[in-house]
C-alpha cells in the first residue's frame, strides 16, 4: 500500500545563512510510505497500518521546532525518526522543498530528497 502526505507547509529556520534561521521561511514537505506488500491485505483497521495523523504530527514536531543548517540533515533525521517510530512503515521517499533560496538567480525551489527502506 502506498500512503502519500502532499505539500505539507511548515514554517521553519532552516539554512546555512544568519538571515534564513532568524527570519525562517517556508518549507514544503512530500512523503510517500509504503507498507509491506505481504501485510497489505490484511490492513481493516487503523492498527493494522500507518497513522498519517501521527505522521504528520511527527513531521511538524521536527520542521518547526528544530533548527539545521543543511536540508539533507533535515531530510535524513525525519527519515530516521519516522522509520523508528513507526515500524509499518517499509519504504519510504521523502521531499523537502525550500521555495525562497538566497541565490542570486531566478529559480522556484530547492529540493532534497531521501529514500530509505527498512532493512
Amino acid at each position: 500500500m502506498i500512503i502519500r502526505l502532499n505539500d505539507m507547509v511548515f514554517y521553519g529556520y532552516h539554512g546555512v545563512n544568519d538571515e534564513e534561521r532568524k527570519l525562517g521561511q517556508r518549507f514544503i514537505v512530500n512523503l510517500e510510505m509504503q507498507t509491506h506488500p505481504e501485510t497489505d491485505s490484511v490492513i481493516k483497521r487503523l492498527e493494522d497500518t500507518v497513522d498519517y495523523t501521527k505522521v504528520y504530527a511527527e513531521i511538524r514536531e521536527i520542521m518547526e521546532s528544530r533548527q539545521f543548517l543543511l536540508l539533507e540533515n533535515c531530510a535524513n533525521i525525519v527519515a530516521d525518526k519516522l522509520l523508528t517510530d513507526f515500524p509499518l512503515i517499509w519504504k519510504l521517499k521523502l521531499c523537502i522543498q525550500k521555495p525562497s533560496v538566497p541565490i542570486q538567480g531566478i529559480l522556484k525551489s530547492v529540493e532534497v530528497e531521501v529514500q530509505r527502506t527498512r532493512e
